[in-house]
């Protein structure tokens, strides 16, 4: 098996964990791809094979012959995963030597066992849906997708930001306010949650639309089929503002109107059989938790 490895960053405290992490796969003999500046980062300090193979972009990954990448670190580790992995269908299996550890579900204590379990196929595989922004294309270029939300912002300014917002052509409010986000079912637990946005599960083909420090108290986030286009116009003071596609951020202008639908393709997340959503939500939101009982 071809395991591709990436991550972004690197404190002694991880040592013992990735080292764990490396030998588990070296036992079960699978060729490694590293991530080149990852594996710059950590190889005087962590034992590696001799045989290893590497990448730098998306074209290099594919050529890898790559069964399934390991992104190690958090959630944003994951997410910065996708531009190398996009449309090829290679599944992700997040390591969480980060803190909340949402999307890389598998915990430093579980190491061993999810290498054990991917080895002897006992995974599945959770497709996950991504947004795309379609116009303008000159933002993100060919990086226009998101697996967890598009976030408008103000920029540099204390003033309240207008959001129009019209779905399928039919104009559905305008939110005035610091801003709006729209995410996915993944990104629903993300910033749309801090938001007062509802959680929905994986497979949910929809999208949540929730304004940020909304001005008009009675305004609340709503839910929407992800078969539609959305279509988004900027009204304020400035001319320039803020777009984010989960951690790539771009600074637009009032004058753009911006087009919103479901990306042409999805992202496969491994989950371990015991690992369910309900249970992760459980388990990292806290939910039902009484210090009381």
């Amino acid at each position: 098996m071809k395991v591709a490895l990436f991550g972004k960053d690197y404190t002694d405290s991880q040592q013992i964990f990735l080292q764990m992490l490396i030998d588990e796969l070296v036992k079960y003999k699978a060729d490694l791809c590293f991530y080149e500046p990852y594996y710059k980062m950590i190889s005087s300090v962590i034992r590696l094979p001799e045989r290893l193979s590497f990448f730098s972009s998306h074209e290099d990954l594919l050529g890898c012959d790559t069964t399934l990448l390991f992104s190690i670190g958090g959630d944003g580790t994951l997410l910065d995963t996708i531009p190398f992995v996009r449309g090829s269908g290679i599944p992700i299996l997040g390591i969480n030597l980060g803190r909340l550890g949402f999307l890389s579900s598998v915990s430093k204590e579980e190491i061993k066992e999810a290498v054990k379990y991917v080895f002897e196929g006992r995974y599945k595989l959770d497709k996950r849906a991504l947004l795309s922004l379609v116009s303008p294309e000159d933002i993100f270029g060919d990086l226009n997708y998101a697996l967890n939300d598009l976030t408008v912002y103000r920029k540099n300014t204390t003033s309240l930001i207008g959001v129009h917002v019209f779905v399928d052509g039919v104009k559905l409010n305008t939110y005035w306010g610091d801003g709006l986000i729209v995410a996915t079912p993944t990104g629903s637990t993300a910033y749309s949650l801090s938001v007062g946005g509802p959680i929905l599960t994986p497979g949910s083909r929809n999208f949540v639309i929730a304004p940020i420090a909304s001005h008009n108290l009675t305004v609340r986030p709503i839910v929407i089929q992800d078969s539609s286009e959305i279509r988004i116009n900027l009204e304020g003071r400035e001319d320039k503002y803020l777009m984010t596609m989960d951690s790539r951020h771009k600074t637009i202008s009032k004058h753009d109107e911006f087009v919103i639908r479901r990306c042409d393709f999805t992202v496969n997340l491994v989950q371990m059989e015991h690992k369910e959503f309900f249970t992760t939500i459980r388990e990292k939101l806290m939910w039902g938790k009484d210090y009381r009982n």
